[in-house]
């Protein structure tokens, strides 16, 4: 039965959907809220800070870069909240300023006097005293001067061009001979640190011990100028950043050769397209910022007036300091319960194996189904692991795994190498058009076939998004076939880093899938059905969907409906429908979404029944949870997709079902863990603002992120 106060909403006006840009926004505000929160241990503050600058300069870089380019093509398309190119840039502009505002004056006013309340002292060059800038001016005169190439502006040199996410001094100059004034242009090293420290017998300031006394890079460049400009009287200086367009723009179709194709554009990328953001101090006069503005090609708009420090990206240097008492709580990942006696191999290079005692991890999966989560579990005591012992196990014929993102120094690319060597079959996705990973991939892609590898460069019109590993082992008389499915990516750095499932298992129909995955992927298969797998771009929006429609239709049949979701981005138009047409029927819906959500809960008739949640933590919340009541007849799922049109059109995605009676029980626990949080989650109201959750006056603080540390760490208590 319809509702009559429901039937003549049309849930496709813009009315009902947050802009993605805007969204975004918020998502990091509530980062940058981090760094504000008194809570917070103080370099860490400084950390939240810097990830809220550099999250910044890739939103420039892609997200407003791709919006300057349709307003320069005259693209008027509007986005589902109904703004054009050209009005998503100004009600960023407008959004942005406040934000950008309030972390320079926290830092500037705030931070850097509880850094000095520490003895972490970050001063300006004028502050210091004579014995200080002699030091200085030896360390440039020795170390900087050296490096440095001073850009003269004029008519027989043009202005120079400015690399991507560079730090510059605009200097203006006069000649005494002519009396004429000049412009030069000096890029401030990214070879040399951004903080200089002083030596510890001249950095003490008051009673307290220094542990840290510098300047910032820049300051000591402008101080001695005078090195660089000899006989020229030096008017002005004034440092500016310059952010670029650097995305990549592959044209796919036409190219030859893919790997080809994206290492030209990665050479144009490392000197960035067009300029799409300045930075420059406040107090820099307008005559400097036209100037900058009209040689760069960049409107008011584009401008950003910093109060101190330009690229706050850098405070990352401050965590090196060795205060453990200003850093949140060291955290050791433990083993699973589950792998705690397997058979441990240590593959370095592919010659020092050391073989212990105990079941290999193939025993332990027929057994059941093993999930992990990191960081909280070890990555390289389970996933490590078992693409290790699959490298060395005589009974492994074949391994196939995607590589979407991994690390420099990579011991499970290690492992595949000596598996191939070891005379298996090895195949290996590397997507190249992992963003800002390009380069990487590619060395890895090229150093993995070089080693007898099979490689496979990505899809044509797709990004390989997906996490999975299919490894296929003779036993006896039959193939048996081991999977990993994820949530995260196979880097053993921001497995400690970011929050992450995967899921072991041996079922048969899982073996099957991916192997029908994997001749999709690297031959030319068209496979169109999967027996459990979720897949993108082929059933999984469409599944999807269904089970949100399931849920509905158990609530008009007079049931009741449940709905838990976690995820990193929700902005698919035609799930947020689905979702609304689902709390218009009943359905209780939570949604745990960590960046930016389009659907607008809580509105009167369409989303009264959903509620959101951000959760905003030491570690970055990444992975995947789908779970649906089914009458009673629960479901869950994990993997790699979030409910984005990118995900469920434009990228291969896998989401697996959980079967395991214990597992989904335990991931049932964590999203009621989630659910529960009174300390890193936020709240979406339906004027799409964040209210962080407190704790009542005589109530507990639950963290999610805590509470798991401290369950993973009392479930391995003999480590």
């Amino acid at each position: 039965m319809v509702n009559p106060v429901t039937a003549d909403i049309n849930l496709k006006e813009p009315q009902y959907y947050f802009n993605r840009e805007l969204s975004w926004l918020e998502f990091n505000y509530r980062v940058l809220a981090e760094s504000l929160d008194l809570r917070t241990p103080l370099l860490e503050r400084l950390k939240f800070s810097a990830i809220f600058c550099s999250n910044l300069d890739e939103f420039f870089m892609v997200r407003v870069a791709g919006l300057k380019r349709q307003v320069a093509a005259n693209v008027t398309k509007l986005t589902p909240d109904g703004r054009t190119p050209a009005e998503q840039l100004n009600a960023i502009s407008d959004r942005l300023r406040s934000m950008v505002k309030e972390q320079a004056d926290h830092f500037e006013h705030t931070l850097k006097n509880l850094l000095d309340s520490e003895g972490i002292h970050l001063l300006n060059y004028v502050d210091l005293d004579q014995e200080q800038r002699n030091h200085f001016h030896q360390y440039f005169e020795q170390q900087i001067f050296p490096v440095l190439t001073p850009l003269a502006v004029d008519p027989s040199h043009p202005f120079p061009y400015i690399s991507n996410l560079s730090l510059n001094l605009a200097v203006v100059l006069r000649d005494p001979d002519t009396d004429q004034e000049c412009f030069a242009r000096v890029k401030v090293p990214k070879i040399l640190p951004r903080f200089l420290a002083l030596p510890k017998e001249l950095g003490q300031q008051g009673e307290k011990p220094s542990i840290w006394t510098g300047v910032p890079l820049e300051q000591v460049m402008a101080h001695n100028l005078e090195a660089l400009f000899p006989g020229m009287i030096i008017q002005e200086c004034h440092p500016f950043r310059v952010t670029r367009n650097a995305d990549l723009q592959v044209e796919e179709d036409e190219a030859d050769d893919l790997l080809q194709a994206i290492e030209q554009e990665i050479r144009k990328r490392r000197i960035g397209k067009s300029a799409v953001r300045l930075e420059i101090y406040a107090s820099t006069p307008v005559h400097i910022k036209e100037r900058l503005m009209d040689d760069l090609a960049l409107e008011e708009i584009d401008v950003y007036e910093i109060e101190g420090l330009l690229g706050h990206k850098d405070l990352f240097y401050f965590m090196s300091i060795p205060r453990l008492d200003l850093k949140e709580t060291p955290w050791t990942p433990v083993t699973p319960p589950v792998l705690e006696n397997i058979k441990e191999l240590v593959d370095g290079n592919g010659d020092n194996i050391v073989n212990q005692e105990g079941d290999d991890i193939f025993t332990l999966i027929r057994h059941s189904d093993i999930l992990v989560h990191h960081p909280y579990h070890s990555f390289s005591a389970s996933v490590q692991q078992f693409i290790t012992q699959a490298a060395h196990d005589p009974q492994v014929l074949a391994i196939k795994m995607t590589l979407y993102r991994t690390s420099g120094d990579s011991p499970i690319l290690n492992a595949l190498i000596s598996a191939a060597e070891n005379g298996k079959q090895v195949a290996v996705l590397v997507e190249l058009k992992a963003r800002f990973d390009e380069e990487n991939n590619i060395t890895w892609a090229k150093h993995l076939e070089q080693s007898g590898v099979h490689v496979v460069y990505g899809l044509v019109g797709l990004k390989t998004h997906t996490k999975v590993i299919l490894v296929v082992r003779q036993e006896g008389n039959q193939i048996r076939r081991y999977v990993h499915i994820g949530t995260g990516n196979y880097n053993p750095k921001t497995a400690k880093l970011y929050t992450d499932l995967g899921l072991f298992s041996c079922r048969q129909e899982l073996g099957e899938d991916l192997t029908d995955l994997f001749n999709f992927l690297t031959g030319y298969s068209r496979q169109k059905s999967y027996r459990k797998l979720l897949i993108a771009p082929v059933n999984m929006r469409e599944r999807m969907i269904a089970m949100i429609q399931r849920e509905a239709e158990h609530c008009r049949n007079g049931g009741s409906g449940r709905i838990v979701a976690k995820m990193n981005a929700l902005v698919d138009p035609l799930i947020i429908e689905a979702l609304y047409q689902a709390s218009i029927a009943g359905v209780q819906i939570d949604l745990i979404v960590r960046g930016i959500c389009c659907l607008r809960p809580g509105i009167p008739d369409v989303s009264a029944n959903i509620r959101v949640i951000s959760i905003i933590g030491r570690f970055l919340e990444h992975s995947r949870i789908f779970y649906f009541y089914n009458g009673g007849d629960e479901e869950i799922y994990i993997g790699s997709a979030d409910w984005m049109t990118r995900n469920l059109t434009r990228r291969v995605e896998a989401i697996t079902p959980v079967e395991d009676p214990a597992i989904i029980k335990e991931l049932e626990e964590i999203l009621g863990i989630m659910l529960s949080d009174n300390r890193q989650a936020w709240e979406l109201q339906p004027d799409g603002t964040y209210i962080q959750r407190l704790k009542n006056e005589n109530g507990q603080e639950q963290s999610t992120q805590v509470i798991l540390m401290e369950k993973a760490a009392k479930s391995n208590r003999t480590d």
